[in-house]
């Protein structure tokens, strides 16, 4: 018979919940214990497991949507089962007292696989529970979770627990999180104290009539704390450092101070004291909103008044008021055009599918920025650094053909051709026009079609077929001062250059330091089609190219 989930209360403070994430998708299979979705409270964004196998017939609500504690969560029931009178409101009540029994049996399931470890270690020895007796076990309150630690104790041996109290709060691998009785009665046994770590499904406390007696239950079930060692090492410590601990979570008068841990890590930011916090919560617990609604400045004012009052000064000056940042958290949102979905769908693919790595060297300019002075001192020539090194990629490429290379899952095409892409960005974010045949081109032909593509690219004017056809690709952010910097592959090229500015800094020639320039260079390839031997290769061709540009004019 199918199970009604509701939104489940995961906080004491929690009316609502979002739902984050759905691990689980309608008609996926589902094993007691899965996680079904991550939903986030008030204070966290916590897993929210299964206690019912089947298949995941309805979603009550989507991900990204709030509801109140309660809702309709999801069903689970078996596959094709018809869930109509469910969905229309029906058997509501019914399905409440199943939810309740089933936290009821996770319970009782727990304390049968206690009375089998309990069997296993002791054959002769059996648990025997008293009536209305339950044991607590130390929960799996996430799905990597191992072990948990005792932050703090809302109830103590002794108190009085109702259903739906916060027994204690308990810091897993992920969390610190309010961990709720799902039994009434006194809390007759601790197994783990505060600041303890023990294993999951370690006894964590005993809740029963008031005067049970429990010892044969912590004889048979093995109740050796998991953390003795940690607990004699805390008793061996200094009482001075003891007091002061206690100190920090009590008032003046002794009394004991309860809040979230959320209100506890907000008061220290903002450095204030939690004894001068009144609480809203259960036990006059303090939480978020009493944080937020204190204060400062009336603890002070009421202790400088008293002590005028009584004719003395203060005896410590006041405490200066914390700052509380003010102001309101916004977002603009921006529709993505077409142009940004598609750039950022092919850079997932290649990232995703190519495997990158990457190649560096760094280049003495000294002979490039000569040269490249005396070439623009030509009437009507003007080249650029980003000109000379896409002619040095292009002949560097005809030397290293398999780096000019596609790769298509059965073959490895190699292109004969060199059409250079050439990174330009615009405001939607980046294109890549073409140079077509670009190793025939001189290095002022290359400047001229640079320029014209680019300023078709930033005027929105590029037709589609001078975008396509790229055998390899340059990206250049040197004349926006970066140094290094690595790029995703324009697929279905092989590999794509990234160049760097220059930079002048102290280097050793000839045995002596000396001022040069230098610019990196780094070379992303394709795993598939390039070798590192092969990508080193061109790039030592393509180092000795720019180095000396007269041997690209022969």
């Amino acid at each position: 018979m199918a199970e009604v989930i509701k939104m489940p209360r995961l906080s004491d403070t929690m009316e609502e919940g979002v739902v984050a994430k759905w691990l689980k998708q309608k008609g996926d299979k589902v094993e007691e214990g899965d996680i079904l979705a991550e939903i986030e409270t008030d204070k966290a964004t916590m897993e929210f497991e299964s206690f019912y196998e089947g298949t995941l017939l309805h979603i009550g609500i989507e991900e990204g949507e709030t509801a109140p504690v309660d809702t309709l969560l999801a069903i689970i029931g078996e596959e094709g089962e018809d869930i109509s009178g469910l969905l229309n409101g029906e058997n509501d009540s019914k399905q409440e007292e199943k939810t309740s029994e089933a936290k009821e049996e996770k319970q009782d399931t727990q304390k049968e696989e206690s009375e089998d470890t309990s069997s296993e270690e002791d054959s002769s020895e059996e648990a025997e529970i008293p009536e209305g007796v339950e044991v607590v076990k130390m929960p799996r309150l996430s799905d990597t979770m191992e072990e948990g630690t005792v932050a703090t104790w809302i109830k103590k041996k002794g108190d009085k627990v109702e259903e739906g109290d916060i027994l204690a709060e308990i810091e897993t691998d992920k969390a610190t999180m309010e961990f709720e009785s799902f039994y009434s009665g006194t809390l007759l046994y601790i197994g783990v104290e505060e600041g303890e770590t023990a294993p999951v499904d370690s006894i964590l406390a005993i809740i029963g009539p008031e005067g049970t007696d429990v010892s044969s239950i912590l004889k048979s079930g093995g109740a050796d704390k998991p953390a003795a060692k940690k607990s004699e090492e805390k008793k061996e410590e200094p009482a001075q450092e003891e007091k002061s601990s206690e100190s920090s979570a009590t008032t003046s008068d002794g009394k004991r101070i309860f809040a979230s841990p959320l209100a506890k890590k907000m008061a220290e930011e903002l450095g204030i004291n939690l004894a001068d916090v009144k609480g809203s919560g259960e036990n006059n617990r303090i939480v978020k909103k009493d944080i937020e609604a204190y204060k400062p400045s009336e603890k002070p004012a009421a202790t400088k008044q008293v002590a005028a009052t009584e004719g003395k000064e203060p005896s410590a000056p006041a405490p200066v008021q914390a700052y509380t940042p003010v102001g309101e958290e916004s977002f603009e949102e921006i529709k993505n055009s077409q142009m940004r979905k598609t750039i950022a769908k092919r850079l997932a693919e290649s990232k995703f599918n190519a495997p990158h790595y990457y190649l560096m060297i760094e280049v003495d300019m000294e002979n490039a920025m000569a040269n490249r002075k005396q070439i623009n001192e030509l009437p009507d020539v003007k080249v650029s650094f980003n000109d000379m090194v896409i002619k040095a990629t292009a002949m560097a490429l005809r030397k290293h053909p398999k780096v000019n290379s596609q790769w298509t899952g059965d073959t490895t095409k190699i292109a004969k051709h060199i059409h250079m892409g050439v990174a330009v960005a615009v405001d939607e974010g980046l294109v890549v026009p073409v140079l077509r045949f670009a190793d025939q081109m001189s290095m002022t032909q290359i400047g001229a079609n640079v320029k014209e593509l680019a300023g078709k690219a930033r005027n929105k004017k590029l037709q589609p077929q001078e975008m396509e056809g790229s055998t390899f690709t340059v990206s250049n952010l040197g004349m926006f001062g970066i140094t290094e910097f690595t790029s995703i592959i324009n697929q279905p090229n092989s590999a794509i250059l990234s160049v760097g500015t220059i930079v002048e800094k102290p280097v050793v020639k000839n045995g002596q330091i000396v001022v040069g320039n230098t610019m990196k260079l780094t070379l992303a390839c394709d795993h598939r089609t390039v070798d590192g031997a092969t990508g080193a290769a061109f790039l030592e061709t393509l180092k000795n190219y720019i180095e000396n540009p007269v041997t690209m004019l022969a």
